[in-house]
């Protein structure tokens, strides 16, 4: 198996998307990117933290690819929205990904220069690619919220 972390916004929704993707075995919410250890999700929508609310997500490699992720990632957020995702605004909810390794930070830097190249969206990705680090997880009310209150997403997404 294999790890990536993304952060798109509201990690509930982003979650809900992910675990549709085929080759996804396990998914956890929590937070990435910070200062505090051990945070809230109270004190991380705050912006005091640093962190963003992140998905780390496993996944077979062998049925799929780390780009095939990452092709997904940019079609369920805007990447050109700075600290915000629709109605969650703040630093909390930017758009990161998080490289495990060398590989990532490659796939994930080709991947964003590919996007922009399309002209897809017209203005400039601001979505963030910096190392992982301590992987803080969400408080379990929060781990498949959607879905644990009937409202995870169909596969139309």
């Amino acid at each position: 198996m294999a790890t990536a972390t993304l952060a798109a916004g509201c990690f509930w929704c982003v979650e809900a998307a992910v675990r549709l993707i085929p080759g996804v075995t396990a998914t956890e919410v929590g937070f990435m990117g910070g200062h505090v250890a051990n945070p809230t999700y109270r004190q991380v929508g705050s912006g005091a933290t640093g962190h963003a609310a992140v998905v780390r997500i496993e996944y077979d490699p062998d049925a799929l690819t780390y780009a095939e992720l990452l092709s997904s990632f940019w079609k369920f957020h805007d990447p050109t929205q700075r600290n915000r995702q629709g109605p969650d605004v703040g630093t909390a909810f930017r758009s990161v990904i998080f490289v495990h390794d060398e590989a990532q930070n490659h796939a994930a830097r080709e991947s964003k220069m590919a996007l922009e190249r399309s002209g897809r969206y017209g203005v400039p990705i601001v979505t963030q690619i910096v190392p992982a680090g301590d992987f803080w997880r969400a408080e379990e009310h929060h781990q498949r919220y959607l879905e644990k209150r009937g409202l995870a997403l169909g596969a139309e997404g």
